[in-house]
């Protein structure tokens, strides 16, 4: 395996990473019968059902806490920004015990955390609710504050949240001169074109997944080219195929996925390999070791039931690395696992 040559910057990245997002957590309800043989269809519009469940699944969730969770794992020290509710006691202990700055975690006082509550029956039907709750208060954090008492940051990752609270933390990277990651996500479905473009035109990286680099387009009316003109770097996430990195005037970076993963549940990989490829950049590693660890590190998430509940070692993580990718990245990367 060559030299990793190819750095995003030209010198590594010194400062904290601020991730904001979602803070959520998910009640997850398994009912044993089939939701269908309690529907009356002339009755809908008089619907008042109670399922017994047979388990309440608990899981913590959003997609700050998840690539803080991975960050803290490969031993970076994260700043998680978003807001919560006073409920949030246990879900920060469990996030501090994993490395996690939370001291910037804005409390509401009137609204408890985000909450998915689904449960789904036999057949795999499901009845679901989402509650943005404190969620909602993300547009009142400011960055500067948190600037002042961690030090200017590496980069300011802005995921999926309030769509005001990124529009607002974007105009404030703008305005200040943070670096910042555009990473729309889940809030494509949702935001319009002028919510799309002003996310993320200026960005020093975008991420997204294949399908939302279409979404992309599609909603902003740039091609691919075009969004290049306007970001530093895309980093587009190909699920079993790995993942492209493009730089303008740059020859792409392909990386396979990790090898010999079992699949179990998809559900925070790309926050996970996110984590990872963040990771390695502030080890100052190039962009080839940062998807190899970004890979890596999604291959643990994919193996596992929940977003946050896998565990490794610095010898288990450098043996997936040279099994996947070889005895030199393993050794390159190795220095820097804790």
């Amino acid at each position: 395996m060559p030299a990793d040559t190819a750095a995003p910057l030209s010198s590594a990245p010194n400062g904290p990473l601020l991730i904001a997002g979602s803070i959520a957590t998910d009640h997850l309800m398994t009912f044993g019968g089939r939701f269908a043989d309690s529907l009356v269809v002339e009755q809908l519009d008089k619907i008042s059902l109670s399922f017994l469940v047979e388990d309440l699944e608990i899981r913590r969730g959003g997609v700050a806490p998840n690539m803080c969770f991975g960050l803290g794992r490969l031993g970076v020290r994260p700043v998680l920004v978003g807001a919560a509710g006073e409920d949030f006691t246990d879900y920060r202990s469990w996030l501090e015990r994993h490395g996690v700055d939370c001291d910037s975690v804005h409390i509401s006082t009137s609204a408890h955390t985000a909450r998915f509550v689904c449960t789904t029956d036999s057949s795999m039907a499901q009845f679901a609710s989402f509650y943005p709750g404190a969620m909602a208060e993300a547009r009142l954090i400011e960055l500067a504050p948190i600037v002042a008492r961690v030090g200017a940051p590496a980069y300011v990752l802005i995921g999926a949240d309030d769509p005001e609270a990124m529009r607002r933390h974007t105009h404030e990277c703008r305005t200040r001169g943070y670096a910042f990651i555009a990473d729309c996500s889940q809030q494509l479905a949702f935001g319009d074109g002028d919510l799309i473009r002003d996310l993320v035109d200026g960005a020093t990286i975008s991420f997204s997944n294949e399908y939302e680099s279409h979404m992309i387009e599609q909603k902003t009316g740039w091609s691919a080219a075009e969004i290049l003109d306007r970001v530093g770097m895309l980093v587009t996430t190909l699920g079993a195929e790995g993942v492209r990195i493009s730089r303008r005037g740059e020859q792409d970076v392909v990386v396979p996925a990790a090898a010999d993963v079992t699949a179990v549940e998809p559900t925070g990989v790309g926050d996970a390999f996110r984590a990872g490829f963040l990771a390695a950049l502030s080890w100052g590693l190039g962009l080839e070791r940062a998807a190899q660890v970004g890979c890596v590190l999604a291959a643990y998430v994919v193996e596992t039931v929940g977003t946050q509940e896998y565990s490794f070692t610095a010898a288990d993580f450098a043996g997936r690395l040279e099994a996947s990718y070889g005895a030199d990245v393993a050794a390159e990367v190795v220095p820097h696992l804790t």
